[in-house]
């Protein structure tokens, strides 16, 4: 039987295309939602001041990614190494005594290093850091994932080391992000079931001792158990996010014009859906999701015919990582889920998220700019 003729590199462009387009039309939401909380006065300014910051965020990331974009996505593959340690040594900051002039403590917890110059979160660098290093990894190894000593052994160190240190600052909602991340390159690159199994029960057990250990963690747990009898901040969170959801019904009560975010904290970022679903509605809420399955639908036919095992691996990371963390904060809104502080990817305010995903995009598409042309060094077929 003959082998089926190989594409031309034209023809798979669409994909990359319509991914760029996706990707642009949640950036201008994400931005428009800004402007929105002109409305909301808060300590950090007015939606208009929150608006102009998005949106230089959104440029600087929009120009990272169009780079990016144009870049062999194999340098990342050599550089994995030299990215995982700056990674490492921006998460070392917050936590190491007398930096507090550039790492300042806010809401009890030091997840910002501030250079004046840039203003950054070094956990969102860890994201796709971790990501571009696993998939180094696993495409190094090989079929040796499917051995816990020789394959899985090293991920779990590499893993567990960035995030113990963002842990610490303390972030368990972004530190269970970047395990569950590390660990779908690794299932991607064919570790055994068990494998999972035994670890899953191990974090498990490892996650719930650590919410005992906090008070506002157990405080977000009961919430989310017993989310009518909670009176305490948590339990008015996720109300007035529901109460939100609620009220825009099918077409919403209209741009700008939501009322939660005045009680809702953070309604332009940890609980942005909330505000789409007051404000745009059911459609809205619908136009969101289709972008998003949108998204993971082109990324993962890009990681399908990815030109190596690095490019799948590394498409399948970046297509999770942003997959994941619209899922979670869209489940926190609707009370499926403990409070987290996860963005909405492209969309909630945060300029360190924006620009990290705008970053792995660009990565993605690259990716699918180099499928149908020989892997360099590969023989010719």
């Amino acid at each position: 039987m003959s082998a089926p003729a190989a594409r031309h590199p034209g023809e798979l462009r669409w994909e990359t295309r319509l991914l760029t387009v996706v990707t642009a039309t949640m950036v201008v939401f994400g931005v428009a939602n800004a402007y929105g909380a002109l409305s909301m006065q808060t300590a950090g300014g007015t939606g208009a001041g929150f608006a102009l910051r998005q949106f230089v965020g959104a440029l600087l990331g929009l120009l990272a990614l169009s780079i990016v974009s144009r870049i062999d996505y194999h340098l990342w593959r050599r550089l994995a190494w030299p990215i995982l340690f700056a990674t490492v040594a921006v998460l070392l900051i917050p936590l190491l005594p007398g930096t507090e002039a550039i790492a300042p403590r806010v809401n009890g917890a030091r997840r910002w290093v501030d250079l004046r110059v840039v203003n950054f979160q070094p956990s969102e660098v860890a994201r796709l850091s971790i990501i571009i290093w696993c998939a180094m990894l696993a495409a190094k190894k090989g079929t040796q994932v499917r051995d816990f000593k020789k394959g899985v052994a090293p991920f779990l160190v590499g893993i567990g080391g960035v995030a113990l240190l963002i842990f610490l600052q303390p972030n368990l909602s972004m530190a269970v992000l970047v395990a569950l991340l590390g660990g779908v390159v690794l299932f991607a690159a064919g570790a055994k079931i068990g494998h999972f199994l035994l670890l899953g029960l191990a974090g498990t057990i490892l996650l719930f001792e650590k919410i005992q250990s906090a008070q506002y963690r157990a405080a977000r747990l009961t919430t989310f158990l017993n989310p009518g009898e909670a009176t305490d901040a948590a339990g008015m969170q996720i109300h007035q996010s529901l109460v939100g959801i609620g009220s825009g019904r099918l077409f919403g009560v209209g741009f700008g014009e939501g009322q939660q975010k005045l009680f809702l904290p953070y309604a332009y970022s940890d609980f942005l859906f909330s505000t789409i679903g007051e404000e745009w509605g059911f459609l809205g809420v619908v136009l969101m999701a289709v972008l998003f399955g949108l998204f993971l639908w082109l990324g993962f036919r890009i990681a399908r015919s990815a030109p190596d095992p690095f490019g799948q691996f590394l498409a399948v990371g970046i297509t999770a990582m942003i997959g994941i963390t619209a899922i979670m904060h869209m489940a926190v809104s609707l009370s499926l889920m403990p409070t987290t502080g996860l963005t909405l990817p492209f969309m909630s305010y945060g300029r360190s998220s924006l620009v990290i995903s705008l970053v792995a995009t660009g990565m993605l598409i690259n990716i699918g700019r180099m499928r149908g042309r020989p892997v360099r060094g590969s023989p010719t077929p």
